[in-house]
């Protein structure tokens, strides 16, 4: 097991080294979309890639879901087929969002070994997620 200081210095040094090996200025949170943003996840036993729908007003959040969903299939058939939908999800905080995924399975932070092929499956994910919100922003936006 690692410790805590251990295991926060791994997350350190894995998120600095994917940096460093695709550095590139990620969407995220500059999607122009109150509360719509795009996520990188790495812990001990999974990696993810989400697109995440936090709005507080719960209309405008099943709004924003509903034009996702409508798109549903264009992003699986085009850019995500693993992709995973949830129109409410709840956070370790308590707080519920909508949330599309992908995840990639038997990878750690804690593996060295298992670095580089998460770091492949982020940047081509967070590739695609991108491409799909540039083709599709003005239908996306509220």
């Amino acid at each position: 097991m690692f410790s805590k200081e251990e295991s926060k210095q791994l997350r350190q040094e894995f998120w600095v080294s994917f940096g460093k090996s695709f550095p590139r200025k990620w969407t995220l949170y500059q999607t122009t979309i109150k509360d719509f943003s795009f996520k990188f996840h790495f812990d001990q036993k999974q990696a993810m890639v989400s697109i995440d729908v936090e709005n507080q007003d719960l209309e405008k959040r099943i709004e924003l879901w509903e034009k996702l969903e409508s798109l549903r299939s264009i992003l699986i058939m085009e850019y995500l087929p693993n992709a995973n939908f949830n129109d409410s999800i709840i956070l370790e905080n308590g707080k519920e969002i909508s949330r599309i995924w992908v995840t990639k399975t038997n990878v750690s932070i804690h593996n060295k070994n298992t670095w580089q092929e998460t770091m492949e499956f982020l940047r081509d994910t967070m590739l695609k997620i991108e491409a799909f919100y540039t083709e599709f922003e003005d239908i996306i936006k509220p």
